[in-house]
């Protein structure tokens, strides 16, 4: 087979893990994510799911472009955002039904008001018709509607990123320093806060995954003088945050700087990054990844998995915050425990089983086709 069609382990692997832990990370009452990378860092599980995304998007361009088949990319992308608008409904329509369960149960997380259960009910048709213009987007299913854009623009973006590194780089750090105005005058939302990830500002991210796919950093670079040098200025940037994050914060973040992609989370992902890529080059993160098969069918199964997440997720929050059990307290580490680790049994027992549904669907159209091989599936 030929190389370049091949899937990353490393990258599926890691895009499992993150889907994961963004499931941890929306679990108020979960003791696994206060070890995640939003402790320590100015950045978190969405910098990394968007980077992902970008990485996964350019090679799946790649792939399908090398077959010869003409407009075969443009084609699967367009198909492939139409996808993840559907799964959008989906995911807003079920937080609309945790919202009217939680309301039926008389149990009032502070999810609550996120769903738009209570907006529903006083103006149903409004409210639907602001969900499905994307007006209003409904809790923890707002990032798909930033990655239907990208889908969109992958057409025009990965063949000018293939072309123009340079390029693409400068035009998308222009959008990034635009985002704001940019957003409030093209994004239709029923919020005054506008879309909860800016797409205009979260493009740099995802470029940034794409350029590292179509030109990625050469091998020798890692251990030549500059690149020696960026691992330190890595280290010290990751440390620094670090410490900037447990020693002196005493206050959480303003949420614009997560909307908006701030350059305080851009400088610290890439310094997280880079320490990550040079795992790579070691084989270290390959290594891990082939012992844990489970998390790599999670990635491989990306959009089931955040739709089955988002879910999981939010039933968890509201059980345990309707456990009312103390800070801090011993049977709150206890239902966090159990919480995490029934999250993540079942987030794992989704993919197995979206796996073996689509493995077993593909039978039939395998044994017509013969020993074609079947045409590859952008990420999300």
């Amino acid at each position: 087979m030929n190389p370049a069609l091949q899937r990353s382990v490393e990258v599926d692997f890691l895009r499992g893990l993150v889907l994961l832990v963004i499931m941890l990370d929306h679990v108020s009452g979960s003791v696994l994510s206060r070890f995640m990378l939003h402790e320590y860092a100015y950045c978190d599980a969405a910098e990394v799911f968007v980077f992902l995304g970008g990485y996964a998007t350019a090679a799946a361009y790649v792939s399908i472009d090398q077959r010869g088949v003409p407009g075969g990319a443009t084609r699967r992308f367009l198909k492939r955002a139409w996808e993840i608008y559907r799964a959008y409904l989906l995911t807003a329509a079920l937080m609309l039904i945790c919202g009217l369960a939680m309301l039926i149960l008389q149990v009032h997380p502070t999810s609550l008001p996120y769903t738009d259960a209570q907006q529903w009910l006083q103006r149903p048709v409004r409210t639907i018709f602001d969900i499905v213009s994307m007006r209003s987007q409904p809790y923890l299913a707002s990032v798909l509607p930033m990655y239907a854009i990208f889908a969109l623009a992958a057409p025009l973006t990965v063949p000018f990123a293939r072309n123009s590194a340079a390029g693409a780089l400068l035009v998308s750090l222009g959008i990034w320093v635009c985002s704001q105005p940019l957003a409030a005058h093209l994004l239709p939302s029923a919020d005054p806060g506008g879309w909860g990830f800016n797409p205009f500002a979260w493009q740099l991210m995802f470029v940034f995954g794409m350029l590292s796919r179509l030109h990625p950093v050469p091998r020798e670079f890692y251990v030549s003088k500059m690149g020696v040098r960026l691992t330190k200025l890595a280290v010290l940037l990751f440390l620094t945050f670090a410490f900037c994050k447990l020693v002196l914060q005493t206050q959480p973040e303003p949420g614009h700087w997560k909307q908006n992609l701030a350059a305080v989370r851009v400088v610290s992902f890439g310094s997280a990054a880079w320490l990550v890529a040079l795992t790579v080059r070691a084989g270290w993160l390959g290594k891990v990844a082939q012992a844990l098969p489970q998390v790599i069918m999670v990635g491989r199964q990306g959009l089931v998995c955040f739709i089955a997440g988002a879910v999981i997720s939010v039933v968890l929050d509201t059980v345990l915050q309707c456990l009312g059990l103390r800070a801090a307290s011993w049977s709150a580490y206890g239902a966090g425990l159990a919480s995490d680790a029934v999250g993540l049994a079942a987030l794992l027992a989704v993919a197995s089983l979206s796996h073996a549904l689509k493995a077993a669907l593909r039978k039939p159209q395998d044994h017509t086709a013969g020993a074609r091989p079947l045409p590859g599936r952008p990420p999300v």
